[in-house]
């Protein structure tokens, strides 16, 4: 199978190019924009492999994407702007890559008819949920700009399987932690200002409850969903590891031997949601189960940056 993957020189997607090269005999092609979040240096080690081929370009460009999906099999999109921070404060580019770009591929998917369109997708489109978890029929309720324009996505993506039959599966995935994730994320940025010595800054009280999934079993998720996942249908994929920021920074802390004495309560960010959590049932029928412990993944990305 020939695979595109867009945003492969992002975070997750990065790591599931990695993946695929080596547990698959798939030919890969990643097309990213490479903004600030996007770096070739995540794909450093397979930009040479065989099987691999990497093209700079812009998901809105629908001549490089028609180009691209005509000589494709499948499609996996992760070309999103992801950092909430940046959404509130302008959310224009978040509505021109999460939806115009989606909007763009899903259109030549149904030109040159796909065998697979897999839509990425957040845990963040539902909104928040103080007791229980999320399904996927739960209602959607994004509560910030970058969630609105995932969920925007879902939909469009979920209307294109019903109007045209393109061949759309969605996954939503909780918090991912790992190598290659840009710094300005929470356990990244952590891990390199404890190191220095530097205060952590936490928004609120820090009791914000999240599910923490270490990448590379979202990975395996996301491969078995793009192969044996139903069309049409939505998967949660989460680790059912809820912490909260004020947790997940302690062990940070005691990671690297710094003090609490770094960290530092600063004012709550606007709609900040107060938890998250998924129900993963039907993923599971699948047969997929996270692998990793936080304390596992957690090492394994303290090994990577501080290296």
């Amino acid at each position: 199978m020939r695979i595109l993957v867009t945003g492969g020189a992002g975070f997750i997607g990065s790591n599931f190019v990695h993946y695929l090269l080596q547990n698959s005999e798939d030919t890969v092609v990643t097309l990213d924009a490479l903004t600030y979040a996007g770096s070739k240096s995540n794909l450093e080690s397979v930009l040479g492999h065989p099987r691999h081929e990497f093209v700079e370009g812009d998901t809105r460009d629908t001549d490089l994407v028609r180009e691209l999906v005509s000589k494709c099999d499948a499609i996996v999109n992760f070309a999103a702007e992801s950092h909430v921070d940046r959404s509130i404060e302008g959310a224009k580019p978040f509505v021109e890559t999460n939806v115009q770009g989606t909007q763009v591929l899903l259109d030549a998917a149904k030109e040159f008819g796909v065998d697979r369109f897999l839509q990425i997708s957040t845990d963040e489109v539902y909104g928040e949920i103080l007791n229980g978890k999320f399904s996927e029929d739960s209602p959607l309720n994004p509560r910030n700009p970058y969630a609105a324009t995932k969920a925007s996505a879902d939909l469009l993506a979920q209307s294109f399987e019903t109007t045209h039959d393109v061949p759309v599966v969605i996954t939503r995935t909780c918090n991912n932690f790992g190598p290659r994730q840009h710094e300005e994320k929470l356990i990244p940025k952590f891990i390199k200002r404890a190191s220095r010595g530097q205060s952590l800054p936490i928004y609120g009280d820090g009791s914000n409850v999240r599910e923490w999934l270490y990448v590379e079993d979202n990975c395996a998720a996301l491969d078995l969903v793009l192969r044996e996942g139903k069309i049409g249908e939505v998967y949660n994929i989460g680790s059912g590891i809820e912490k909260t920021t004020l947790e997940v920074t302690e062990a940070i802390l005691d990671a690297v031997g710094a003090s609490t004495n770094l960290i530092d309560f600063v004012e709550d960010r606007p709609g900040h949601d107060r938890r998250y959590a998924l129900d993963t049932a039907k993923i599971e029928s699948l047969g997929w189960s996270p692998t990793y412990s936080f304390e596992e993944g957690l090492n394994a990305t303290l090994n990577y940056y501080i290296a």
